[in-house]
């Protein structure tokens, strides 16, 4: 871990780091999390039958389009050409597992997309069902693997 932090000037304040004379690279970030679900919500998720639609598909595009407007949800976060937005939703025993991968090539890496993308699909998810499940718990955001090549 390093001493100091790279989002705060000499007077302690908030800046958005220059990133202008690091190198472009390839960058990759895998990110996941997980919905609890009671077992009838994922039954009615199974059969496509919840009554806002089909809950993982729409999961899966707000996640996408969530990595592409980060920069806009998070104040301190460059605006990125993204050559890669994927995710994926699961259906599990006890829920859901929501997985991203996003990939660009620039000069500073795309772990905030990833969790972005992760955490708005899940959120999207919990939106879906909240009329029949009262009880979901969205659990370990978390980044799984970044790369720069």
């Amino acid at each position: 871990m390093t001493d100091k932090l790279t989002h705060i000037d000499d007077e302690g304040k908030a800046r958005m780091v220059d990133v202008g004379d690091k190198p472009r690279q390839q960058r990759t970030a895998k990110a996941t999390g997980f919905i609890r679900l009671h077992e009838a919500t994922i039954d009615l998720i199974n059969e496509n039958t919840m009554k806002k639609g089909d809950v993982l598909t729409v999961a899966e595009i707000a996640g996408i389009q969530a990595a592409k407007r980060t920069h806009e949800l998070i104040p301190l976060c460059h605006t990125l050409l993204l050559t890669k937005v994927m995710i994926h939703c699961q259906l599990k025993e006890n829920g859901v597992r929501v997985t991203s991968e996003v990939k660009c090539n620039g000069e500073t890496g795309v772990e905030m997309e990833a969790l972005t993308g992760v955490s708005i699909a899940l959120l999207t998810i919990y939106d879906m069902c909240k009329a029949v499940d009262k009880e979901m718990h969205i659990e370990a955001v978390r980044l799984v693997e970044k790369t720069k090549l």
